[in-house]
């Protein structure tokens, strides 16, 4: 088959994370099966746009502001609109990985006006909102996602709110998990956690926007409090600044952790992959998670996984023993990083749990069947099976 995915926004800086990840993941394992595959985005980088992502093929244009103040949403190129038009057009089905911004809706638009049959895949961005700009733009947006042959949604949390975004009558909503790659021995034993960033010692890593969501604060006040216990232990955030950046390092000077606390800046995915394996503990301490990606990739690269009860994951995760799950304060995040420093038999306990939860539940060949499946009913393929 054809299979064509839209995402919004391909960077260098992984500013767009966890949808850029999911795709260019789920286009990786069908193309391994046979299919042919695309992605179209904008990009957004030093250099001119690549011919792939993470090995994907990639159709970008360089991202354009054409409504300032609107973070994503504004984000076009015209260029953009042609490239849409012209895979639509050749594509079996289309997989829109879909927020509320231009690129959405162009997407949207071009699959309903070549009569191509398509999938939505929100990742928790379109719930109900009231704000006048949102409102205005669902005018126009909320008809074309109703055209979908399904919503893929993440948790049940998810499926409400887009529910009554979409209102009665709209798609059917098919629960379906973000996946990864299983790494070869993915449930073996504990990796060792002297590597750290190139360095010899303990480093635990933040990996995501400096956001206040993310709480990169809140990792810093960790810092300093495992750093009394630990004082040979260092700290990195890496992710695209988004209004943090600036209480980050003010705090790690008030805290006295300059050298400890590093800012690492921005990754591309695949380097972002690199820095989880190299990390001796993954600290998320976000206050707003529906499905984190990285905490899978985590787990799957044999890291250990400290996290909030706010992230989505984070009652499996829990039952499994397979991530330590805190309120998110600093204290009870550094407790958690401290239990695994201190405690090598829990260490090695977590990672296992973790690369099984991975291999049992979170692969990217499950989830690569479900879709195989559901693409082929969408297109009026036969041998199509019941949804999973």
């Amino acid at each position: 088959m054809r299979i064509v995915h839209t995402v919004t926004l391909v960077g260098d800086d992984g500013a767009y994370g966890g949808p850029v990840s999911v795709a260019t993941g789920q286009l990786a394992e069908l193309a391994s099966r046979g299919h042919d595959v695309a992605l179209v985005s904008l990009w957004r980088g030093r250099t001119p746009p690549p011919r792939t992502a993470d090995g994907v093929p990639l159709r970008a244009h360089r991202a354009r502001t054409l409504v300032p103040g609107q973070g994503f949403l504004g984000l076009f190129n015209p260029r953009l609109a042609a490239t849409l038009w012209r895979q639509a057009g050749r594509a079996d089905v289309l997989h829109v990985h879909a927020g509320r911004d231009l690129v959405s809706l162009a997407a949207l638009a071009a699959a309903v006006l070549r009569r191509r049959p398509f999938v939505v895949q929100t990742h928790g961005m379109v719930q109900p909102r009231r704000s006048p700009v949102v409102r205005l733009f669902d005018r126009c947006y909320v008809p074309l996602l109703r055209r979908a042959r399904a919503a893929l949604v993440l948790t049940e949390e998810e499926e409400t709110g887009l529910r009554r975004v979409l209102r009665p009558g709209g798609p059917p909503m098919i629960r379906l998990p973000n996946g990864v790659r299983v790494p070869p021995g993915g449930t073996g034993d504990a990796g060792g956690t002297g590597d750290a960033g190139g360095a010899t010692g303990t480093d635990v890593l933040f990996l995501a926007r400096l956001h206040p969501v993310k709480r990169p604060d809140a990792f810093v006040r960790m810092a300093a409090l495992v750093r009394r216990k630990h004082p040979e232990a260092t700290f990195t955030l890496h992710g695209a600044d988004e209004g943090r950046l600036a209480e980050v390092l003010r705090l790690a000077a008030e805290e006295d952790l300059s050298g400890t606390v590093r800012y690492g800046g921005p990754l591309d995915h695949a380097a972002a992959l690199r820095r989880l394996a190299r990390a001796t503990v993954y600290v998320l301490p976000s206050e707003a998670e529906v499905f984190p990606v990285t905490v899978l990739e985590a787990m799957a690269a044999g890291t250990p996984v400290v996290c909030t009860r706010a992230c989505g994951l984070a009652p499996e995760l829990g039952r499994r023993g397979a991530a330590l799950v805190t309120d998110g304060s600093p204290e009870r995040l550094a407790e958690a990083v401290l239990a695994l420093l201190e405690d090598r038999g829990l260490y090695e306990r977590t990672v296992r749990a973790g690369r099984t939860a991975v291999a049992e539940r979170y692969s990217i060949a499950s989830v690569a069947d479900r879709l195989e499946g559901l693409y082929r009913r969408a297109a009026g393929r036969p041998g199509a099976g019941r949804p999973g």
